[in-house]
């Protein structure tokens, strides 16, 4: 995604992430998909990680494949899973969600 691309591909993974609502979740892959990128989810990745706070984006409900939390213990694991849990979504333990239950269908 390159140039103009880039611009508009962007643009549609944002609008894919804020499609998802509160005490709902989805997978980096599921979004990427949303927005027209077969294999981008390293993609989503990257845009959460350099827009999510200036562009208000709802990073908190994107989760691996597997339903798992991303981030480490003590590096922003224990703040997505109460922001998730503040939303209704159950996270066990190990900081995984059940996908068929929670996961937003786009």
């Amino acid at each position: 995604m390159a140039g103009d691309g880039a611009n508009e591909g962007s643009r549609r993974i944002k609008a894919a992430l804020r499609d998802i609502p509160a005490g709902e979740v989805s997978t980096y892959g599921r979004v990427a998909r949303a927005a027209g990128f077969a294999n981008g989810a390293r993609q989503v990745v990257r845009i959460l990680h350099s827009s999510a706070t200036r562009d208000s984006l709802p990073w908190h409900r994107v989760l691996r494949k597997d339903g798992s939390i991303a981030l480490p213990e003590g590096g922003g694991f224990e703040l997505q899973k109460a922001l998730l849990e503040r939303e209704g979504v159950e996270v066990d333990s190990r900081g995984r969600v059940d996908l068929s239950r929670f996961g937003h269908r786009f």
